[in-house]
């Protein structure tokens, strides 16, 4: 299957469309139908008690997606997410990276369904999962 974008071209374009995202993820790996993206961890993510909020990873979990998908069918910033679900499984680790694993399991002309694998940086432990669907504009 071909890639689209790579790690190095979806970085920048989150930069150059998404600037207020970008400063706290970053693309780390594209294959075909799989990203892995990461959250870089800091005070603005946490939540009392010293873990990760849910919030912060769902937008992990979400920006994960929209990365997989993008990485499979180029820079398109319309692509919306149209459904998502999320099973938070563990208490994240304080002070280490979170990875969202995203794969795709149907990449259609107008639907992408996946699911997103959250751990901490260095474990295999799943701390949450979420399914997605995206649905992706009409090409002009």
């Amino acid at each position: 299957m071909h890639i689209a974008m790579d790690a190095a071209s979806l970085n920048a374009f989150m930069h150059a469309e998404f600037p207020q995202v970008a400063a706290q993820f970053r693309v780390e790996r594209i294959a075909p139908m799989e990203a892995d993206v990461r959250l870089m961890v800091d005070e603005q993510h946490l939540r009392p008690g010293g873990t990760v909020s849910g919030p912060s990873m769902f937008s992990l979990a979400d920006l994960a997606m929209y990365a997989v998908l993008l990485g499979m069918i180029g820079p398109v910033a319309l692509a919306v997410t149209t459904n998502a679900s999320i099973d938070f499984m563990r208490k994240p680790e304080a002070g280490r990276d979170l990875i969202g694993r995203a794969r795709l399991h149907k990449l259609g002309k107008t639907l992408a369904v996946g699911d997103v694998l959250i751990v901490n940086e260095g474990s295999e432990a799943v701390l949450a999962r979420a399914s997605m669907t995206y649905a992706i504009p009409p090409r002009r």
